[in-house]
């Protein structure tokens, strides 16, 4: 209830960021691939899903939205301003964000190393969330990167879609030849 709580929560305040019901889609369609992540680490290193880990999978949630916005925020910056298309916008996100979403997703990967190695006194209440954060954003990282600008040209594409259908056709008047 409270990840359901916590997303329900990022899409209103997404949704509102950017005045659109589908972007705030495309920015949580990556945090799947960081529960995942998370699960399948832990089950890797046959470690209990926690508090402790779920403390981490909600971190996950904060530092994989950020890794979502930077691109989808320059890709709308660039759709808006410029006035390129989706394609292209997302295509120079995608290049011009690589570095920052790499140091910041590798900063935080190495803080949590030494949690997930756990050594030292009351390690073992540690080590779950140590493992979560860095195989969620090992996942994470490999996917996003590759998934993220897939879906937003899809959500783009069906935006695009739904406002043709909302905006009725206006049917021409038949040309009537008028002869003297």
């Amino acid at each position: 209830m409270l990840i359901l709580a916590a997303l329900v929560a990022v899409y209103i305040v997404l949704g509102m960021l950017y005045e659109s019901y589908i972007h705030p889609l495309t920015i949580l369609s990556t945090l799947p691939s960081a529960g995942v992540g998370a699960l399948l680490a832990l089950n890797a290193f046959n470690t209990e899903f926690s508090i402790m880990a779920l403390i981490g999978v909600i971190l996950l949630i904060g530092i994989v939205k950020k890794n979502a916005i930077m691109m989808i925020d320059f890709a709308l910056d660039a759709e808006r301003s410029r006035g390129l298309s989706a394609h292209d916008a997302i295509f120079e996100a995608c290049l011009l964000r690589f570095r920052p979403i790499m140091m910041t997703t590798a900063a935080a990967l190495f803080g949590a190393v030494p949690l997930a190695i756990g050594l030292g006194e009351g390690s073992e209440l540690r080590q779950p969330l140590g493992i979560a954060i860095v195989g969620g954003l090992i996942l994470s990282q490999l996917l996003t990167l590759y998934t993220t600008p897939v879906i937003y040209l899809y959500l783009d594409r069906f935006r695009l879609w739904c406002q043709r259908l909302r905006t009725p056709t206006r049917r021409q008047p038949p040309l009537v030849k008028i002869q003297w």
